[in-house]
């Protein structure tokens, strides 16, 4: 599930783009709806978490959520797009040249994509 969280500051548009999901397989009914309770519980998590973080800044801001599903790259790029942001902000899993190749990456895809400024926040290796 990809969660999309857009911040305006006066006139300035930033999209952040987070990727919690993991691989996805073929499952039964009751498991597709276990996994989308879990998907809704953990995107509902992650926008608090990004929310707490802009509320304790001492720069006002508008904070506007959005959940958006599909192929987090087309997602995020067509996001990016329609709402017109100034610039976008994403993270990585931090795979390895293999592991990214043959999965592809979504940042490196929204990086050659998008019309605005990418800014590829890596995970701490802690």
């Amino acid at each position: 599930m990809e969660e999309e969280l857009m911040m305006t500051k006066e006139h300035r548009k930033v999209l952040m783009a987070v990727d919690e999901s993991e691989e996805r397989y073929l499952f039964g009914k009751d498991v597709i709806s276990a996994i989308e309770d879990y998907n809704k519980e953990l995107a509902d998590s992650v926008m608090d978490r990004a929310e707490a973080i802009y509320r304790n800044s001492t720069t006002p801001m508008k904070l506007e959520k959005k959940i958006g599903s599909g192929d987090a790259k087309d997602v995020i790029c067509e996001t990016v797009e329609r709402l017109g942001a100034d610039i976008l902000v994403m993270g990585c899993h931090g795979y390895g040249f293999f592991k990214r190749a043959l999965l592809g990456s979504v940042s490196d895809h929204c990086s050659k994509h998008v019309k605005c400024p990418v800014l590829v926040v890596k995970r701490p290796k802690n």
